[in-house]
């Protein structure tokens, strides 16, 4: 099955606004954003993420953007954020106030903070060492909205693993047995390495990039540090528990 590829191109009000402002004030306005093709994207996004990116190419033809023009998939994100962060507080019985550090990290933080310095690092490094050169017709650049878009593509298969799929296991992986710290370990290095999976593919479908495969280069340390914490019994989980209810 193929995403429809005019659903983007069925708001014509969306079309001629590429701002950030403009992106921003959409995020209030449900009427105007495609909630069914973004919860489409986050299905495409676990089973075969390559056809996320078909858009991408025409949504340069037909707009003149890389980027998604419809803040539907960040508001979804963040929506799921706040359930996430809600259920870990009261899995951990923190205070209402521990409950507030909990939407600001995982909002706050791990996606929009985080978010940010990633994209700004990948868009920075794409457009300064890793578009080819041309000596026919004008050279392209990458908007840094569509470095986010990425990031927010990647970040989805990692809330699953990390914030849902962890959550209910966390009985489980809170034990101080080596199995817990194996499965535990082993479910925040494939979550990383899969978000730069996904990185990679996205930075890979531009075609006046090259060498976009070094986005999968910090496979290499994520599972070696996962292997020496293993080794070590040093749990993930419970170092990152003891900081959110600390």
């Amino acid at each position: 099955a193929m995403l429809p590829i005019h659903i983007e191109n069925q708001r014509p009000s969306f079309a001629a606004c590429t701002s950030f402002g403009e992106y921003s004030r959409r995020m209030v306005h449900y009427a105007q954003m495609d909630m069914s093709y973004t919860f489409a994207q986050m299905i495409y996004l676990c089973i075969a993420p390559r056809k996320v990116y078909q858009l991408t190419s025409y949504r340069k033809q037909t707009k003149n953007q890389w980027a998604r023009d419809d803040p539907a998939f960040v508001v979804v994100l963040v929506f799921f954020l706040v359930i996430a962060a809600c259920s870990y507080g009261i899995a951990l019985q923190v205070s209402s106030s521990g409950i507030m550090r909990l939407l600001f990290q995982f909002v706050g933080v791990n996606f929009a903070l985080f978010g940010v310095i990633i994209a700004s690092c990948a868009w920075f490094i794409s457009n300064k060492y890793l578009r080819a050169h041309s000596f026919h017709g004008v050279e392209q650049r990458m908007e840094w909205m569509y470095a986010f878009d990425i990031h927010c593509n990647s970040f989805f298969p990692l809330f699953l693993v990390l914030y849902v799929v962890h959550y209910f296991l966390l009985p489980f992986l809170v034990r101080e047995t080596l199995a817990a710290a194996i499965i535990g370990n082993a479910l925040y290095a494939a979550a990383l390495c899969y978000y730069l999976f996904i990185t990679s593919l996205g930075y890979s479908m531009l075609p006046f990039l090259e060498r976009t495969e070094i986005f999968l280069y910090p496979m290499v340390p994520i599972c070696i540090v996962a292997i020496v914490l293993t080794v070590f019994r040093v749990n993930i989980t419970r170092l990152s528990l003891a900081h959110f209810s600390g």
